[in-house]
C-alpha cells in the first residue's frame, strides 16, 4: 500500500497579493478578466470617405470710406459777409458787435459798458453732415422798436429765431436779446446775420433814441368788440367782458410726473382783443411745438403782428412746448384773420397742422 501523497494547491500571484493587501487593511481588487474572455467591441461600419467641400467664402466686407473732415471756416470770409471783425477759437469763428450807439442805464449804472453784456455776436462752426457747410448761433442786442424789423430780416434770410427775452431789470431804454440759429452755406448764414444787423441799424438811422410806443394809442373809451364776428373768424366760442373779447385754444403734453396737462393748466394759445372793431389791440400767447415755432413766427410777422417774447414755460414735458407772446394793432377782424392763419399751423386741440 502506497503512502498517500500530499496535494499542494498553488494560488495565483494576483490572489495572494490581494490577500496581503486585505490583511494590511486595503481593499481586494476585482479579479482580472482573462483577455480571452474580454468583450471585444463590435466592428463599426466604415462609410466611404468623401472629401469635404470647401466652406463658402464670405464676401469681403466693403470698407466705407471715412467721411471727409469738415472744412475749416474761413475767418476772412465771415468778416466780409457779416461786416464784423472775426476771431477764431479752435474750429469756431466769431464776430461781435458792441452796442455803443445808444446809452443804456441798468439799475442806476449810467451808460453801462458793452463789455457787461451789451454786445451782439454770431459764431460759426463747420457743418458735420453732408450738404451743410456751416452752422451759426448768435444773440442780438436789440431795443424794443428794433426787435421785429430784425426778426423779419433774419427769417426772410433763412435764419431761425429761437428765443426772445430780457437780461436785465430797470434798464433804460429796455433791452431785449434775440437768439438766432441756422445751418447751410456760409454765404447764406453770413448774409442772414448781416441782414438782421442792417435792419436794426436802419431803425436807429431814422430815430437816434429808441421809441417808447409803436404808434398812437387806441381810441379812448370803453371797448366795444363784436364777439360774434371774431367767433366766426377764429372758429371757436370766445368770452366777452366789458366789451373785450378773449378766445383760448388748448393742446396737450405730458409733464414729468406722467400727468397729461392741457388747456386748463396753461398749455394753450390765446388771443385777447380790446378797443373797437375798427381800432383794436390784440395780445396773447401761442403754444407751439419746436417744429411749429418758425412757421408761426413767419405767419404772425407777415401779418404785422409784433413778437414780444419767445421762451419756455415748463421743463421736461413731452412733447416740448414753447411759448411766444405777441402784440398787434389794427382792425379786429384783420388781426383775428392773422391769428387764425398762424393757429392753423399748430396742432391745437389735437388738430393736424396745415402745410
Amino acid at each position: 500500500m502506497e503512502p498517500t501523497k500530499r496535494r499542494t494547491t498553488t494560488y495565483p500571484l494576483l490572489l495572494l497579493g490581494g490577500l496581503l493587501l486585505a490583511a494590511c487593511g486595503g481593499e481586494t481588487p476585482a479579479p482580472a478578466t482573462p483577455v480571452s474572455a474580454a468583450v471585444k467591441p463590435a466592428p463599426q461600419a466604415t462609410a466611404p470617405i468623401t472629401p469635404a467641400s470647401p466652406a463658402p467664402t464670405a464676401p469681403a466686407a466693403s470698407v466705407a470710406s471715412p467721411a471727409p473732415a469738415p472744412k475749416a471756416i474761413d475767418a476772412d470770409r465771415v468778416a466780409a459777409l457779416t461786416g464784423g471783425k472775426a476771431e477764431r477759437a479752435d474750429d469756431v469763428v466769431r464776430v461781435s458787435f458792441p452796442r455803443d450807439d445808444v446809452k443804456v442805464d441798468v439799475d442806476g449804472w449810467a451808460k453801462m459798458p458793452p463789455f457787461m453784456g451789451l454786445t451782439s455776436w454770431a459764431a460759426f462752426v463747420p457743418g458735420a453732415k453732408p450738404g451743410v457747410e456751416a452752422m451759426v448761433m448768435g444773440d442780438l442786442v436789440l431795443f424794443e422798436d428794433e426787435v421785429n424789423a430784425a426778426m423779419s430780416a433774419a427769417l426772410d434770410a433763412g435764419l431761425e429765431v429761437t428765443a426772445l427775452h430780457n437780461h436785465f431789470f430797470f434798464d433804460k431804454p429796455r433791452v431785449y436779446f434775440m437768439h438766432i440759429g441756422g445751418e447751410g452755406t456760409l454765404e447764406q448764414l453770413g448774409k442772414g446775420v448781416k441782414s438782421a444787423l442792417d435792419a436794426e441799424r436802419a431803425v436807429r438811422a431814422k430815430k437816434r433814441e429808441p421809441a417808447t410806443v409803436f404808434g398812437p394809442p387806441p381810441r379812448a373809451g370803453a371797448s366795444s368788440i363784436d364777439a360774434a364776428k371774431l367767433d366766426a373768424v377764429l372758429g371757436v366760442k370766445g368770452q366777452s367782458k366789458d366789451g373785450m373779447y378773449k378766445a383760448t385754444m388748448g393742446r396737450k403734453t405730458q409733464a414729468e410726473c406722467g400727468c397729461t396737462i392741457g388747456k386748463a393748466m396753461g398749455v394753450n394759445t390765446w388771443a385777447a382783443f380790446g378797443g373797437s372793431d375798427d381800432d383794436a389791440v390784440v395780445d396773447g400767447d401761442f403754444a407751439v411745438s419746436e417744429d411749429e415755432l418758425q412757421p408761426v413766427l413767419k405767419a404772425l410777422r407777415a401779418g404785422g403782428i409784433r413778437i414780444v417774447a419767445i421762451h419756455s414755460h415748463m421743463t421736461k414735458e413731452t412733447p416740448r412746448v414753447l411759448f411766444l407772446h405777441y402784440w398787434g394793432r389794427g382792425k379786429a377782424s384783420e388781426l383775428a384773420t392773422v391769428i387764425k392763419r398762424a393757429l392753423d399751423l399748430t396742432a391745437w386741440d389735437g388738430k393736424t397742422p396745415s402745410a
